[in-house]
């Protein structure tokens, strides 16, 4: 991708694994010298680091591979460099000379049988930052599974590095579920073999077998491992989508979490999707997430006293299960070396105004935080399974008509952008002066912006006023920048590609095209998705979208459905034009 001097981003993995240490007291409380007590506490820690360059983050996570609880735990390391501890958290942090201890907080002083926790530090370097060799926890080592000799099999992972772009020279998954609808609409070959991404947006996508998601995600990963074999470096998209109170601002993509339903999300749906990803049969994909698509900006956005608020996301805001479930998915696929967490940013039609830009910049940064490290998040999406163009040749922010600013328009209405890739980069600058990574990264989602066919504008509109000149400029055929439903005359836009524009890591067919955005009338499902009247063409509007009406197109099937008069559309409307 396009930047300058980025700092490199670089992970060390190092897993030891101990087996069960047997204990004996030394003739004293009642036992005599030489019986073996009961096993008791065994150890394995994973250490990962995330660096750029003069400091970094450790990530330390303590499993007991023991049989018996801890009551208190105290964990001791030593590094071999200069390495400075600046502040930790989940934990309490001390260092004397190269010594590092970690100690328990109270809250989190048990750790059961075959349980784990984490916590995690700052520290700052220069020189050389090995990793550490040796751990031990409440003076057992774990990792040496032979308490008189060193361990025959330490097994460590080797050093991971990702890298700062995952879709440069790279091939991308083709799903062959998505391929395989594409190519049996008319004319639908000429795009089948397009990558697009893997939607997990409820449990049972998981394990594959239920309606829209026939194949699991572990058969997804085994495919891609095989289209894989072509490629020197690949990647596999993944949509996680299912937090509690999902999407507080729609129906149709209502999930099937309550509001409340916190515990599930981490323990049925992350920890699931965590444990495969992790497999080291996949660790040679560059796997990227998008992460939690239209929730954060929700809780900016659609909130008391707006007028656009609504009761869930009000909810939301109250409850904090938006914050504590992305930062909890966060922190967990952003442990696996070679998964790259991008979080979705709205777009520029919801959040490119002045009192929602800063503020949603500001959410996202203190998620991240809350994960444990910004280093968490690789990159940010816009226009996830939206509409709006990419770029708008014919008429720019900066344009004014008689001394008329294009902002006074009725279309622009005081928005800073009108367009994503512009967006997109304005507010990679705003997520960088949060404390994002300089090397953050922007992905585009291209798959229904193209706004094709006889309608397209072919030059500037009229300078006769603001807006007769907006109205004729625009690619943009909604009728208004926060329709998302089933949009009428969109078309397919820009094919995948990597590092399209600065600071734009690549364009990305996220939301398969075809797949339907919500049903146009009320379906009965068992798949937690309600009705919105955004979803049906005679409705007139909300205050969200300023009154207007829907734009959207009838006889639409559920969410995620194969909707096919909707691909016939986006396949006539392609800009570039599908040959």
């Amino acid at each position: 991708m396009s930047r300058t001097n980025p700092p490199p981003r670089r992970r060390r993995r190092a897993l030891l694994t101990a087996g069960v240490l047997a204990a004996t007291a030394l003739g004293t409380g009642g036992l005599m010298q030489g019986q073996a007590a009961a096993a008791a506490f065994a150890c394995e820690v994973d250490y990962s680091v995330n660096d750029w360059g003069s400091g970094f983050t450790a990530n330390v996570s303590i499993t007991n591979t023991g049989d018996a609880a801890t009551n208190g735990w105290t964990l001791t390391y030593n590094y071999a460099g200069n390495q400075r501890l600046s502040q930790g958290w989940n934990a309490v942090w001390s260092q004397s000379g190269q010594t590092v201890t970690v100690e328990d907080t109270g809250w989190n002083a048990a750790i059961a049988p075959n349980a784990t926790v984490s916590a995690g530090a700052n520290f700052t370097y220069s020189g050389t930052n090995a990793a550490p060799t040796a751990f031990s926890v409440n003076g057992v080592a774990c990792g040496d599974e032979d308490p008189g000799g060193p361990d025959p099999d330490p097994d460590p992972d080797p050093p991971g590095d990702r890298v700062d772009n995952p879709y440069a020279n790279a091939g991308v998954y083709v799903n062959p579920d998505w391929s395989a609808h594409a190519a049996a609409e008319p004319g639908g070959d000429a795009i089948a073999n397009e990558p697009t991404a893997v939607w997990l947006d409820r449990r049972a996508a998981i394990t594959g077998g239920s309606a829209g998601n026939s194949t699991g995600l572990r058969e997804h990963l085994d495919n891609a491992l095989v289209q894989a074999q072509d490629h020197e470096n690949f990647v596999f998209q993944v949509v996680v989508y299912n937090l509690p109170g999902r999407d507080c601002a729609a129906l149709a993509s209502n999930g099937e979490l309550a509001a409340d339903d916190i515990d599930t999300y981490k323990n049925e749906f992350i920890d699931p999707i965590a444990e495969i990803l992790s497999d080291p049969a996949y660790a040679d994909l560059r796997i990227v997430t998008i992460v939690e698509i239209d929730s954060l900006p929700n809780l900016i956005t659609n909130v008391s006293p707006r007028e656009t608020a609504t009761e869930n996301c009000d909810t939301m805001l109250a409850n904090g299960n938006y914050q504590e479930g992305i930062a909890y998915a966060l922190q967990e696929l952003g442990a696996i070396p070679n998964v790259y967490n991008y979080v979705d940013a709205g777009h520029y039609g919801w959040i490119g105004w002045d009192d929602n830009f800063g503020a949603s910049a500001e959410l996202f940064h203190d998620v991240a935080v809350q994960s444990g490290s910004v280093d968490n998040v690789h990159g940010f999406i816009v226009n996830t399974a939206n509409y709006g163009p990419t770029t708008e040749p014919y008429y720019s922010i900066n344009d004014s008509v008689g001394g008329v600013s294009v902002r006074q328009s009725d279309w622009v209405d005081w928005n800073r952008y009108v367009d994503n890739q512009s967006f997109a980069q304005g507010f990679r600058q705003e997520l960088i002066s949060q404390g994002f990574d300089s090397g953050i990264g922007m992905l585009i989602d291209t798959s229904r912006n193209g706004w094709g066919g006889p309608d397209r504008p072919t030059g500037p509109g009229p300078m006769t006023d603001v807006n007769a000149y907006v109205e004729g400029s625009r690619l943009d055929g909604r009728f208004q920048a926060g329709n998302w439903c089933n949009q009428s005359g969109a078309g397919l836009g820009e094919r995948p590609q990597a590092s399209p524009a600065t600071g734009i890591d690549a364009y990305a067919w996220i939301k398969p095209p075809g797949e339907s955005d919500g049903s146009s009338e009320l379906i009965d499902n068992d798949e937690g998705k309600g009705f919105d009247r955004m979803c049906d063409p005679t409705y007139e509007g909300n205050p969200r979208n300023n009154f207007n009406m829907s734009g959207a197109l009838p006889n639409a099937p559920l969410s995620g459905h194969w909707f096919s008069a909707q691909f016939q559309e986006l396949l006539a409307n392609a800009y570039p034009p599908v040959n």
